[in-house]
């Protein structure tokens, strides 16, 4: 008993001490407790749940010596205290911000230290690294002191053991997740430089802008606000005088379009550069005003390349040297140099406020100067061959003005023209009196009606064409056969229908009694030109024609020794197709069984191979088909030697005023030959050089032949693209018959391929003769010298197009007949559209705009310039004295 009370009294003299240290415990507590939950350093709790601390943590012995690490242990959320999870999440996401923080800081920190990203990541773990020895030192310090008061003061408290071993768990946990989280912090900074590479300019632009730039929302303002600015300039000038602001501008759009992409190039490629590139001083300053300047200039030609006159750059230039390994008609003709030794010389002319005439000829509104030469065509000898339907252009070319017919309307648009014209525009009836009834043509009212027949074809021309194919199924309209040449055409319904097969076709009949044929046709919007078989070459290169057509086309084949079938022989391709349906070949009248029999004999002398003969029941009449030996087998076979092989000498090309030859030349037989092969099929051969085109030889414009073909043909699709498409203003859906006036490889022809027009091609005779090159990518054309008249009627075309052309009769025609033959081709309301140096564009402005045409744009820059006009309806009201032709 007295021991019990002993104890007791003891116990309860310890009583306010026991008090005393139960309070303190419990204010160490609740610190250690606000130490715990506050402390910005406590393991950062990830989303799984881990509790990560950092690696090598020290023993709470304070030995100093690492533990060893041991296995990680995952807590499961719900198995934590409540404080301490809700800490954990809370202290991550703080973790996770300063993170993210410290990451777009050392950015910033990297770009103007010039530091590498690496160095970035190392940064922030260091930081990780500095957090952690803090929370050492705390636990360190704090941790002792909680254990060895709980073990002297409470009872049930954890030992110093038990939380020492606690402690060395977690320290184990903190260093192996300290591990991976400096991992996933590294790995986040690399996945940020990869996909966000624009981070380091844009913090570096942010700040260089706040001291030397405006933003760029504020340069996007003023790039618009200048844009306005010329695009306001643009409508107020309507005749299309150019600024110099304009002007200014226009030279910035028109650097070369290599030099743009690559300025684009390197400004794209600015995130991408090694932040040791990029720095924070005067000179980043200006380079990177540099680049915004570069960006202005290719928004603005982005925005304006469609309108600009020059969409890609430099106008081609042609090569000197290249040209001289290049014949040309002048040269190959032996006839046109005598020519040009008798003619006068024309030197550069000056026209400014010159003063027009109507001319006072007997053709009146049809006067056609080379074929009306009235005088010269009276000196002649002999019409037994033609020879008063052949060109007699006079030495002096006119200089007056075509009147126009009473009445004249605007044309009929296509494919509405095909079937009716207005009469005032072509005011004669003879074909419909003589003719009318084989459905050439009709008078209806105000209109010239086009059943679409002719001799050989009353009931339409669409049942003829498939007549002949279903007779040769090989012709293969539109594929194996694109470019035919068909003989007095009439009113050309035959090539006015292949259209309608993809086929183009080249008609030609003289201007004889059958009155305005081709006129009619030229306005109906079908190819053709007024020629005659006479004395003379067609005006056409040889092996060009894939087929040659002759529906009774008055032509006596057969006399002369053949002479004038040999002639197309010459223009005929090696295995082409001639198609003669005329009365010999059904009717067995005593004249055509004659004509038969010598065209029989002509033919096998000439190894023509007659294909077939098919009659057509519905019109009542036959075709013969002949096909020309693409070999010289049977030359080599021949026992009579007649028709003669032509001279080695003789060039089969030469075509410009070069007589008739009765006789053959050889088929190109080397791999490496113009003729040697068929072309592409349409339409692969319009874009592909010809096989025959040679590496070894220069272009027109310098490069490799096969290569400038094919810049050249890139170049014009750009520009038609681009700038005649839609910055010129012309409708494009009332042009038909356009004519390019200087065709080098017709690579503005092709680049109009998907329009509803068909261009005339014309290479000048002292040109490099590339008119072969034309004919083998499918589409057709004519040798012409522009000192002279054209051979066709007044009014026939909508639209000429003249590259680099005027600069060069300057120096040798008398341009302002030029421009009167100009004028004398184009339709009222017609265009013309001329590239060329500017001294020539500004002479050419001032002509026409004596002649009332309307400039709609004439641009010029760095010594090249464009022009774009109309044709008005003006005349002047007096005639000339006389004739104009002497």
């Amino acid at each position: 008993m007295a021991t019990g009370k002993s104890r007791n009294r003891r116990s309860g003299a310890a009583g306010a001490p026991s008090t005393a240290t139960i309070l303190i415990f419990l204010a160490l507590s609740g610190l250690v407790i606000w130490l715990l939950t506050s402390n910005p350093f406590a393991p950062i709790q990830l989303p799984n749940g881990t509790a990560r601390d950092a690696p090598g943590r020290m023993d709470s012995g304070g030995g100093g010596s690492m533990r060893e690490p041991h296995p990680v242990h995952e807590d499961v959320p719900e198995e934590l205290h409540g404080e301490a999870t809700k800490s954990s999440v809370m202290e991550a996401e703080k973790e996770e911000a300063s993170s993210d923080s410290d990451a777009g800081g050392a950015s910033i920190e990297k770009a103007e230290k010039q530091e590498k990203p690496p160095e970035t990541v190392n940064d922030v773990v260091e930081v990780q690294d500095t957090e952690v020895t803090t929370e050492k030192k705390l636990d360190q310090g704090n941790g002792g002191e909680v254990s060895d008061t709980a073990a002297e003061k409470l009872q049930g408290a954890e030992s110093a053991e038990e939380h020492e071993k606690q402690m060395g768990l977690e320290t184990q946990t903190s260093e192996e997740n300290s591990v991976t989280q400096k991992q996933e912090i590294e790995q986040k900074t690399m996945e940020k430089q990869e996909k966000e590479p624009e981070v380091v300019e844009e913090k570096v632009s942010e700040n260089a802008e706040t001291e030397h730039l405006i933003s760029d929302e504020d340069q996007q303002k003023r790039i618009e606000t200048q844009q306005k600015k010329e695009n306001e300039q643009i409508r107020e000038d309507p005749n299309g005088a150019t600024s110099a602001e304009q002007i200014q501008h226009d030279e910035a759009l028109t650097d070369s379009t290599g030099e743009n992409i690559g300025s684009q190039e390197k400004e794209e490629a600015i995130p991408q550069t090694d932040p040791q590139e990029i720095t924070q001083d005067s000179s980043d300053g200006k380079r990177r005003k540099g680049n915004l300047a570069e960006t202005e200039q290719a928004s603005k030609k982005e925005s304006n390349e469609e309108a600009s006159p020059f969409p890609n750059g430099e106008i081609p230039k042609e090569s000197t040297e290249s040209k001289k390994s290049w014949n040309t008609q002048a040269h190959q003709s032996e006839n046109e140099k005598e020519r040009r030794m008798a003619a006068p010389q024309e030197t550069e002319t000056k026209n400014l406020g010159y003063s027009w005439l109507l001319c006072n000829e007997t053709a009146g509104a049809d006067f056609i100067p080379c074929l009306d030469n009235e005088k010269d065509i009276a000196k002649l000898h002999s019409r037994m061959h033609y020879e008063h339907r052949e060109r007699h252009c006079p030495k002096n070319p006119p200089t007056c003005l075509v009147p126009m017919p009473p009445g004249y309307k605007k044309p009929v648009p296509w494919p509405k023209s095909r079937d009716q014209i207005w009469y005032s525009n072509v005011p004669h009836t003879l074909l419909a009196e003589v003719k009318g009834h084989q459905n050439w043509v009709k008078v209806s009212g105000e209109y010239l009606i086009f059943p679409g027949g002719g001799t050989q074809f009353i009931h339409g021309a669409l049942h003829y064409i498939d007549f002949v194919q279903q007779a040769l199924p090989d012709i293969a309209w539109g594929k194996h056969t694109r470019v035919v040449l068909d003989v007095g055409c009439g009113v050309a319904s035959f090539g006015g229908y292949l259209f309608d097969r993809d086929v183009i076709t080249l008609s030609f009949a003289p201007k004889d009694e059958h009155e305005a044929q081709v006129q009619f046709a030229l306005e109906r919007g079908i190819p053709a030109i007024s020629a005659v078989m006479g004395t003379q070459r067609l005006p056409f290169p040889s092996r060009v024609f894939e087929v040659v057509h002759c529906a009774r086309c008055r032509v006596p084949w057969h006399a002369d020794g053949g002479r004038l079938l040999l002639e197309l022989n010459r223009v005929l391709r090696p295995g082409g197709y001639f198609v003669w349906s005329a009365t010999p070949v059904y009717q067995n009248l005593e004249e055509d069984v004659k004509i038969w029999k010598e065209m029989s004999s002509l033919t096998v002398a000439m190894c023509w191979e007659l294909v077939t003969i098919k009659k057509d029941k519905l019109n009542s009449i036959g075709a013969a088909i002949y096909q020309k030996p693409n070999s010289n087998d049977c030359y080599n076979k021949r026992k009579r030697k007649q028709p003669p092989m032509c001279k080695e000498d003789d060039d089969p090309d030469a075509a410009w005023y070069v007589p008739l030859q009765a006789c053959m030349h050889k088929v190109p037989i080397q791999e490496n030959q113009r003729g040697s092969q068929w072309p592409e099929e349409w339409p692969e051969r319009l874009h592909t050089p010809p096989f025959w085109l040679n590496k070894s030889q220069n272009g027109i414009y310098g490069k490799p032949a096969p290569d400038d073909f094919a810049s050249d043909y890139k170049h014009w699709k750009n520009v038609v693209s681009k700038s005649y498409m839609n910055g010129l203003g012309i409708n494009w859906k009332n042009v038909r018959n356009v004519m390019d006036m200087r065709a080098v490889y017709g690579g503005f022809a092709a680049a109009m391929k998907d329009l509803k027009i068909w261009v005339m091609n014309v290479v000048n005779v002292d040109s490099p003769d590339t008119l072969p090159i034309i004919y083998e990518r499918g589409l057709f054309g004519i040798y012409h010298d522009w000192c002279e008249s054209f051979s066709t009627y007044p009014r026939t075309y909508d639209l000429l197009h003249a590259d680099h052309l005027f600069s060069k009769l300057q120096k040798r025609c008398n341009l302002v007949a030029v421009i009167a033959e100009v004028d004398r081709i184009v339709r009222p309301g017609g265009k013309l559209i001329a590239r060329d140096e500017s001294s020539a564009i500004n002479e050419l402005e001032e002509l026409l705009k004596s002649l009332h045409w309307e400039v709609f744009l004439s641009f010029t820059k760095n010594q090249e310039g464009i022009l774009s006009a109309q044709k008005s309806e003006w005349r002047p009201d007096t005639y000339a004295p006389s004739s104009s032709l002497k």
